[in-house]
């Protein structure tokens, strides 16, 4: 009982945290002047849950974060929102399939997946809610910003991870359920 309750914190506190970096993302100037490019701090969170409790709570994390920050946002049921659940969606998928089946992608690897496939599913969404494939021209933009941006957030990501080891913080609580 006390393994479930402490997980339900911490996921509860991953979600909290993603949607306060959501927000604050909303409120930093583009570093391009190209639209949608962000720098995905919010996916930090997704991929940290994903490491620790795999894909059901890590797709849990990126949808509530979503969810959370848009409403907060003034956001909720726009555009913007659904291109990011879409993105947020294949991009949790991607990094989870990766975790689980290779051995051969670092943190900043898999990070980089990460953002590469969440602009591939805010474009197919964007497609979609266009009925164009016109947007589908702005795919290479946007693939060239996610390795650096992936490269990034994979960073942060790496020596988070480090130092939550070191420290042994979530020593006892972090077994994967799902």
């Amino acid at each position: 009982m006390r393994l479930n309750t402490h997980r339900l914190v911490f996921l509860s506190l991953l979600i909290a945290l993603g949607t306060s970096l959501h927000l604050v993302e909303m409120l930093l100037p583009l570093p391009l002047p190209l639209p949608g490019v962000k720098l995905g701090l919010a996916n930090i969170v997704t991929l940290l849950a994903l490491y620790l409790y795999g894909f059901r709570d890590g797709v849990t994390v990126a949808l509530l974060r979503v969810f959370l920050g848009s409403l907060l946002g003034g956001t909720f049921l726009s555009p913007a929102f659904l291109l990011g659940i879409c993105g947020a969606v294949v991009s949790t998928a991607a990094m989870a399939l990766l975790l689980r089946h290779t051995k051969c992608f670092s943190t900043i690897g898999i990070s980089m997946v990460g953002a590469v496939s969440h602009n591939i599913g805010q474009i197919l969404a964007a497609s979609l809610l266009l009925q164009s494939r016109a947007v589908l021209y702005y795919l290479p933009v946007l693939l060239l910003t996610g390795i650096p941006t992936g490269v990034f957030t994979g960073y942060i990501l790496k020596s988070l991870m480090e130092h939550i080891e070191k420290s042994g913080a979530l020593k006892g609580f972090t077994q994967q359920e799902n």
